[in-house]
C-alpha cells in the first residue's frame, strides 16, 4: 500500500470518527437540554425523593426499624432533610452539570453503540460475535446497580448519617453540594460494582481466569465483601450491613457462573 493510500485511509477513520463523535455530541446535548428544562420536577421527585421519610425505601424497610443498635432505625417518621446553598452560583452549577450527568448516563448506551460501528469493521467475525450479548449484558447491570443504590444503599447511608449526631450541640446542616456529591459518587459506584460478571466473563473468554479461581478465593472475597459493605453502609447493624453484602455476593456467585471450569487448553488435554 502506498503512503497516499495509507494517508488517505487514515484521513478517512479520522472523518468516520468524527461524525461519530458528532453524533454522540448531538444526542448528548438535546437529552441534556431536555433535562435541564425538566430539572425542577427530577429534583423534587427522584433526587431529592430519599430527603423525605415518605420515600418508599423507609415505608418498606419500617417494619425493620429498632432501636439503632440490633435493628436499623429505617423508620421514615418524623425524617427529613432541608439542604442549604451557601455559594451564589451553586445552583445555577448543579442544574447545569447534573442535566449533563444525566444525560450521559442515559445515552450511555447509544454512546457505546455509536463507537462500536466505529471499530466493528476492523475486528474478526470471532470476536464480533460476543459483543452484542456484552453490550446488553453490561448495560442492565450498570443499570440495575444504580438502581439498587438508589432504592437501597444511598437512602441507609443518607438516613444514618443525616441523624448522626456526636453531641446534640451540635445540628446537621446539609450543603446541596455534598448531598449532589455522595449522591452521584455512590449511585455511580455500585453501577460500576454492578460490572464485576461481566468483567469476569472477558477475562474468562481470554483464558486468564477459571472458576477455580472462585473456589480458591471464596472465603476470601466473603471477608472482603463484608468490610466493603461495611465501608459502604457505615451504619454498624447487622440488617443493614447483610442488605448491601447479599447483592455484592450474588455478583460474586454469578462471576463464577460465567467463566469457563478450565482453561481451553486444558478442555483440549481433558478431551485427548
Amino acid at each position: 500500500m502506498s503512503q497516499e493510500q495509507t494517508e488517505m485511509d487514515f484521513w478517512g477513520h479520522l472523518g468516520a470518527l468524527r461524525g461519530v463523535l458528532f453524533k454522540i455530541a448531538v444526542a448528548v446535548i438535546a437529552v441534556g437540554v431536555t433535562l435541564f428544562i425538566y430539572m425542577p420536577w427530577i429534583f423534587d421527585n427522584i433526587i431529592l425523593a430519599p430527603c423525605d421519610g415518605s420515600f418508599v425505601t423507609y415505608q418498606w424497610l419500617g417494619g425493620l426499624h429498632g432501636d439503632g443498635t440490633l435493628l436499623p432505625d429505617m423508620s421514615g417518621e418524623g425524617f427529613h432533610v432541608d439542604l442549604i446553598n451557601y455559594n451564589l452560583t451553586a445552583q445555577l452549577n448543579t442544574h447545569v452539570s447534573l442535566a449533563f450527568w444525566i444525560a450521559l448516563v442515559l445515552c450511555f448506551p447509544f454512546v457505546i453503540y455509536m463507537l462500536w460501528t466505529f471499530v466493528k469493521p476492523g475486528l474478526y467475525p470471532n470476536e464480533r460475535k460476543n459483543a452484542t450479548p456484552a453490550f446488553i449484558f453490561g448495560n442492565l447491570m450498570f443499570y440495575l446497580g444504580m438502581v439498587c443504590s438508589y432504592y437501597l444503599v444511598f437512602p441507609m447511608c443518607l438516613k444514618f448519617l443525616a441523624d448522626y449526631q456526636i453531641t446534640d450541640q451540635i445540628k446537621n446542616t446539609i450543603s446541596l453540594s455534598s448531598y449532589i456529591d455522595n449522591f452521584l459518587m455512590m449511585n455511580f459506584l455500585m453501577g460500576v460494582a454492578f460490572e464485576l460478571p461481566l468483567l469476569c466473563w472477558v477475562l474468562g473468554k481470554m483464558g486468564l481466569i477459571t472458576r477455580s479461581f472462585f473456589n480458591t478465593y471464596r472465603r476470601h472475597a466473603i471477608v472482603a465483601l463484608v468490610v466493603l459493605a461495611a465501608i459502604i453502609t457505615p451504619t454498624g447493624d447487622p440488617v443493614t450491613l447483610a442488605l448491601v453484602f447479599i447483592p455484592l455476593y450474588a455478583l460474586w456467585e454469578l462471576s463464577s457462573l460465567l467463566v469457563p471450569k478450565n482453561k481451553p487448553d486444558e478442555t483440549v488435554e481433558a478431551t485427548v
